[in-house]
């Protein structure tokens, strides 16, 4: 997308020109087709893995590019706008990541960290349960110390990438605490016991599999352990602090995305003899759009600037996730008015794109729980 960027150096203006070249010949022209076949994009993920691009924000020792999240985010949304389902993946795959970039062990990085993010694995999530969403002490998926290793039994769902990741950042419980239970753990795609349900049938992100993770019995290494024991929760909530900025990244690339169609549609269609830019109504709803989206990019790049300076950001992350995926809903809502029935149509993106933003009020918390983490943080401060 043809949109000016605030890089702080010269060498991630390149990193931007080149994630700008890929988008526009390896990734938005196969976009509607794939999700149109409900088909998964791993050469997608392949391609951004060959340039570098799974490992941004991490270090350059185990392979990362060592870039601020201020530029990791803008490059997210640059490819969240040309294809959303390969947006959300990167940034779901960073997030899996995270866990134990900053909380493993020396050992554990220099063994696991140069292969989950040097290009070739692809990571998911696995955190959420059919009856353990928001509510992370609800969780029911144990891991049971069984000598030098430890057996997983449980469901988790809604897991991004299931059946296709190569390796799963998973949390269970190891004792009944219902804030000290839960643990992680890096388990391999390839573990005796992990299955898979069927795709999940979405709204939108069709492109991007969702499905139940099974574990009968997997046996993990204890060396696989990220972090103490009982450490699970703060790992899972930090590590969602930063997905969380991922999603706001994704959802204004959508919305730059559909305000940028609706825009060059409204120079093309004609009535009453003339384009339908011309009349102020449009010009108005038109502005509307922008002024969205230009607030939703400033909203998360604070919140990307307080955490490359190591200051909290928890409440940012929050309302950088609920702006931004708000303006997307209204964004692309309002593409397909300026469309109007061909807006309503496959045969134009709008509709896709419409489809698309939903989701992003409702996963990495909902919208609802967004404003519950605003304002306990808010009244925490202030007591």
């Amino acid at each position: 997308m043809n949109v000016d960027r605030l890089l702080p150096t010269e060498e991630s203006e390149e990193l931007l020109a080149l994630v700008r070249e890929l988008c526009e010949h390896e990734l938005a022209p196969h976009a509607a087709q794939a999700e149109e076949a409900e088909r998964f994009p791993r050469e997608a993920f392949r391609t951004l893995g060959k340039a570098g691009l799974l490992g941004l924000p991490y270090d350059e020792q185990y392979g990362g590019a060592a870039q601020p999240y201020e530029v990791y985010l803008q490059m997210l949304e640059e490819i969240a706008a040309a294809w959303m389902s390969v947006g959300v993946g990167l940034s779901v795959h960073t997030m899996t990541c995270y866990a134990l970039s900053k909380f493993g062990t020396d050992e554990q990085k220099t063994r696991l960290l140069p292969d989950m993010i040097g290009g070739e694995l692809l990571g998911a999530y696995a955190l959420s349960e059919p009856q353990a969403g928001s509510d992370i002490s609800a969780m029911t998926t144990k891991a049971v110390r069984d000598g030098d290793s430890y057996l997983l039994t449980g469901t988790k769902s809604w897991i991004t990438h299931g059946s296709h990741a190569d390796f799963y950042t998973t949390f269970a419980r190891t004792s009944a605490d219902p804030k000290h239970g839960i643990s992680a753990f890096h388990v391999p795609a390839s573990s005796e016991g992990l299955s898979f349900g069927a795709p999940e049938r979405k709204m939108g992100l069709t492109g991007s599999t969702t499905t139940l993770v099974n574990f009968d019995g997997v046996r993990i290494p204890a060396e696989n352990l990220i972090g103490a024991e009982g450490n699970g929760m703060r790992i899972a909530l930090s590590a969602l602090d930063s997905g969380r900025l991922g999603i706001a990244a994704c959802a204004t690339g959508l919305a730059q995305a559909a305000l940028a169609t609706a825009a060059s549609y409204s120079q093309e269609r004609k009535q009453f003899g003339q384009a339908i830019s011309d009349f102020q109504g449009m010009q108005f709803l038109l502005a509307d759009m922008a002024a969205a989206v230009e607030s939703a990019r400033s909203t998360y790049l604070t919140a990307a600037r307080r955490r490359d300076l190591g200051r909290p950001f928890t409440q940012q992350a929050a309302i950088a996730k609920l702006v931004c995926t708000d303006a997307a809903m209204k964004v692309t809502t309002d593409a397909v008015q300026v469309l109007g029935g061909y807006g309503y149509t496959r045969d134009f993106p709008a509709e896709r794109y419409m489809r698309e933003a939903k989701v992003t009020q409702i996963f990495e918390g909902t919208n609802q729980i967004q404003r519950l983490v605003i304002s306990r943080d808010l009244l925490r401060s202030a007591r």
